[in-house]
């Protein structure tokens, strides 16, 4: 054949300018987009052999990618459908989208590059991103057709030449411009190839080897798989974890296309540092691991694949455009993992218990962010007392109703955050027969205050938030020993030590402590929902408020109102109820240390 040339039809000098710049603004994008191509070329000649319009040998169909450092090239090849010089006309030459020039005035500003939706076929045009010149040779699976050559040196002038070439498929060679350099280097591609292409579905060979798996678990059916399969792939996706807690396989059609598999892993209280490890992938190119708009906020501390066609990228692929489909995935994810959640709980109850460390947090954020997610997990939400026993919501507002309910008829469910520092507290509450939860997940003032709106008259209080005695208000009246005067003395006694605290007088049983300190429950799970928002709010500048209850009917108070603190009783009291909660130290601890020597002595 002649040499013909050209001008590509794109009606505009502007076009390279604007891929270079706007629609791809991350470089390395380029090799995932050919080797796309390469592979999309390969999977064409397999479909027209299973439907008998290619009755040639397939042979091992498989993309290789080869540098030249010397030569400064990078070389994509591939043994798929090849094109004809016609086809190269159509397909190279003319970008598949009309009105070119109004959508180059349109999107080349920077702040509309959002906008572009990935349909006008310019993935192969990344490739002058990095390439001062590109060369495709060619060649048809047709019979007869020749071999074809085409050239661009990134204006919009092209040639087309006869070329050789013995078999079918394409080699697409780039010519490296100086300021890409960086991309002719072995492990620089190999690290991208293995980012972008670790599972594509046709081999890809790099250095005489295969670098991806082109059959992972996700497109297999889940009647082939083994629970081994999908740990190894776990492996092969986060090669220094732990096993994963169990598994959801997502497989559907319709009404949208998506397949996959989430994966539990053993969850760290440091939740935050476990996102960004679901991998988004279209028909098994890696695209992201940013999936907020797909996958609900309190999932996306899973770990996986999610693979689907049919959400929309814009033209570069870096990030997703919000449609019908994406907010109906999202949706359907949502209702799998609570499917699977309630069918675990159904079926293996100890198990589920066991696995409730880790499991809770996902639940707890979903109660927390999602209503709908509530009405499913409702049955299985579980809370565990410092027993060790776990409840459903229902089965523990029953285990209350003996000794745990107020005068208004509310279930009052005592909880500690920590058992070793609220350890007092605790073993007053159990000798009056309460039942104490242990809530020490970083969620879980979240968590409570979401089940008091959801709930009907189930509330939540701290071991530690009030007197004991004034935990569970059962309208009961109960005196102190006292005299007025005495109760005057007592308060006035503790009141130097404390500052601007409250000093609250309660007739508790002789053998409580004589004195400690509540913070209320609103400034407990204030405080608590403070950090983990990583803010002080509006009492964030404010000291610990505190009140110290003082034990009336306890000796050691009656002989304070006796004595005052003439022997020092009052001053340490206040110090041991301070020490116990974690709130007396430097000068005020060494003193108390020296003190409580020179009364052993």
């Amino acid at each position: 054949m002649t040499t013909e040339k050209g001008t590509i039809s794109i009606n505009t000098e502007n076009i390279f300018p604007i891929i270079k710049k706007f629609l791809y603004s991350d470089h390395e994008i380029f090799l995932r987009e050919l080797v796309s191509n390469a592979v999309d070329a390969t999977q064409k000649l397999q479909k027209l052999s299973s439907i008998g319009q290619f009755d040639g040998e397939l042979g091992e169909l498989k993309v290789k990618v080869s540098f030249d450092k010397d030569a400064k090239t990078i070389t994509i090849s591939d043994n798929g459908i090849g094109m004809t010089a016609d086809e190269v006309k159509k397909y190279i030459n003319q970008i598949a989208f009309s009105g070119a020039k109004e959508f180059v005035e349109k999107y080349q500003q920077e702040s509309d590059k959002g906008n572009i939706i990935g349909q006008f076929g310019l993935g192969f045009y990344s490739a002058f991103m990095v390439a001062k010149e590109v060369e495709i040779i060619t060649r048809s699976f047709q019979a007869d057709a020749p071999a074809v050559r085409w050239f661009s040196d990134g204006s919009t002038e092209f040639e087309i030449s006869a070329a050789e070439r013995a078999e079918r498929g394409t080699d697409v060679i780039l010519h490296i411009a100086e300021d890409s350099e960086e991309f002719l280097d072995e492990h620089r591609l190999e690290q991208i190839l293995t980012k972008y292409g670790k599972f594509l579905p046709t081999p890809i060979e790099f250095n005489d080897k295969v670098i991806n798996n082109p059959s992972p678990v996700w497109v297999k059916p889940p009647s082939e798989l083994t629970d081994e399969d999908y740990l190894k792939f776990y492996k092969e996706l986060y090669p220094y974890s732990e096993d994963p807690l169990f598994w959801i396989h997502l497989n559907v059609d319709y009404p949208f296309n998506l397949t996959g598999v989430l994966y539990f892993p053993k969850v760290k209280q440091d939740f935050q540092l476990n996102r960004e490890k679901i991998q988004l992938y279209s028909k098994q190119v890696f695209i992201t691991d940013d999936v907020k708009d797909i996958v609900p906020e309190f999932l996306q501390l899973l770990h996986g694949v999610i693979d689907s066609p049919d959400i929309p990228l814009n033209v570069s692929r870096s990030y997703l455009q919000a449609d019908g489909n994406v907010k109906r995935i999202n949706t359907y994810i949502t209702k799998k993992v609570g499917e699977k959640l309630a069918e675990l709980f159904r079926e293996n109850r100890p198990a589920f218990d066991e696995k409730w460390a880790s499991i809770g947090l996902f639940v707890k954020y979903g109660v927390i962010s999602d209503d709908k997610f509530f009405e499913r997990a409702k049955e299985f939400i579980l809370f565990k007392n410092t027993a060790g026993e776990h409840f459903t919501i229902d089965e523990y507002k029953t285990r209350l109703e003996a000794n745990q309910m107020d005068k208004d008829g509310n279930a009052i469910a005592l909880y500690t955050n920590d058992i070793l520092k609220e350890d007092a507290y605790i073993e007053g509450a159990i000798k009056r027969g309460y039942d104490v939860l242990v809530f020490d997940d970083v969620l879980d003032a979240h968590f409570i205050n979401a089940l008091e709106m959801k709930v009907e008259k189930l509330k939540f209080k701290r071991v530690d938030s009030e007197a004991l005695d004034k935990l569970i208000d059962k309208g009961l009246k109960t005196e102190v020993v006292l005299s007025e005067d005495e109760k005057k003395k007592v308060e006035e006694s503790f009141k130097e030590f404390i500052g601007n605290n409250i000093v609250q007088i309660e007739a508790l049983p002789v053998d409580d402590l004589p004195v400690s300190i509540v913070q209320t429950e609103f400034m407990r799970r204030y405080t608590d929902m403070s950090k983990i928002n990583g803010q002080g709010g509006m009492f964030g500048a404010m000291p610990v408020m505190y009140n110290l209850v003082v034990n009336g009917n306890h000796p050691l108070i009656q002989k304070v109102a006796k004595e005052g603190n003439e022997n020092g009783v009052a001053k340490q009291l206040v110090d041991l109820a301070l020490l116990s909660q974690g709130m007396l130290s430097g000068k005020d601890l060494t003193q108390f240390i020296y003190r409580s020597v020179e009364k052993l002595g």
